[in-house]
């Protein structure tokens, strides 16, 4: 096959190559949940595997106690570190240009400008996609879509298997779902709020991060109406609109295209999430200099991710809805 310039391919692969660690980026900062988990380290790549395994601890050292003098002190083998198991879903933007493109983009300049164009828009398409997938229940697609917050912090939560573990046979996997029974408004969202907080609260351990639609969170806003509201300077400094509940940063995830539900909104404890690509295949170029047309004119160069979102703390995620 007679390419218009026989050198694009290398253009192309090279351009996009030399992105893959910006596009990751923009990729996460698309996002408030993803950004978060890159600020605490739990953007975690996995090397291979036919799935993602999450380590966590489903109960206490049972050979704990207090002992005196030469009391005999219990060494009981004990159980209590398992993994939650996921799958590896796959994500991919295809960029293409055709031999009439390069004819009319002649010179590698006006080449490298038309895909710098159309990475660009490439980056904002799969993060885009990775957002919509970060709050999915996996199903999405055929089965084929992350498995995102809809199933990590389920509204149903004492049903259903969630990464291999039946949420019905043990507590410690089964987040916090509240629906109050009373529509929500400004009169009543912090009393609710202030529930769901005291109900995901173990010492040190809560809620960070607060991401709201659009209805809940102008319900909040007009809360603080006669209140000194307190932002993050650096979510803000990143892009995203912030206000304080208690510790946590509160985030309108909803928007122009939103993907948050409805009326919803996620109490996240961001250290028990965890981004898990795949390390080859990390919003990289999918197999460069090696995908050309049999029967057109054209060269295409793909952006390829693999991985998941998992989670190793279900009980202290909760989710609050109208």
């Amino acid at each position: 096959m007679a390419f218009a310039n026989p050198n694009v391919s290398d253009i192309i692969a090279t351009t996009i190559q030399s992105r893959t660690g910006k596009i990751a980026d923009n990729v996460s900062q698309n996002n408030a949940l993803l950004m978060r988990l890159r600020q605490r380290g739990n953007v975690r790549p996995f090397s291979g595997g036919n799935v993602i395994l999450q380590e966590l601890s489903f109960a206490e050292n049972g050979n704990a106690g207090w002992y005196s003098g030469y009391d005999t002190l219990p060494i009981n083998a004990q159980d209590v570190i398992s993994a939650a198991q996921f799958d590896i879903k796959q994500a991919a933007v295809p960029v293409t240009m055709s031999g009439l493109e390069m004819l009319q983009n002649a010179g590698k300049e006006q080449i490298i400008d038309l895909m710098e164009a159309r990475i660009k828009v490439a980056e904002s398409t799969m993060a885009n996609l990775v957002s919509a997938g970060l709050y999915s229940d996996g199903t999405g697609v055929g089965g084929k879509q992350l498995t995102g917050l809809l199933a990590a912090v389920s509204k149903t939560p004492t049903t259903g298997t969630y990464g291999g573990i039946d949420r019905a046979s043990y507590a410690f996997w089964q987040n916090k779902a509240t629906n109050p029974g009373v529509a929500m408004s400004a009169a009543n969202i912090q009393a609710n709020m202030n529930t769901m907080w005291a109900s995901l609260v173990r010492g040190a351990d809560k809620p960070d991060l607060i991401p709201m639609d659009n209805t809940l969170w102008g319900f909040y806003m007009a809360s603080l109406q006669n209140i000194q509201r307190f932002s993050d300077s650096e979510m803000a400094r990143l892009g995203f609109t912030t206000v304080k509940y208690m510790s946590a940063d509160v985030i309108l995830d909803g928007g122009i295209g939103g993907d948050i539900a409805a009326t919803t909104m996620y109490f996240l404890n961001t250290n028990y999430l965890f981004f898990r690509p795949h390390r080859d295949r990390n919003f990289v170029a999918l197999d460069p200099n090696k995908r050309y047309s049999v029967n057109q004119d054209a060269v295409v160069q793909i952006l390829a991710f693999a991985g998941n979102l998992t989670c190793s703390g279900a009980q202290f995620q909760g989710v609050l809805w109208d």
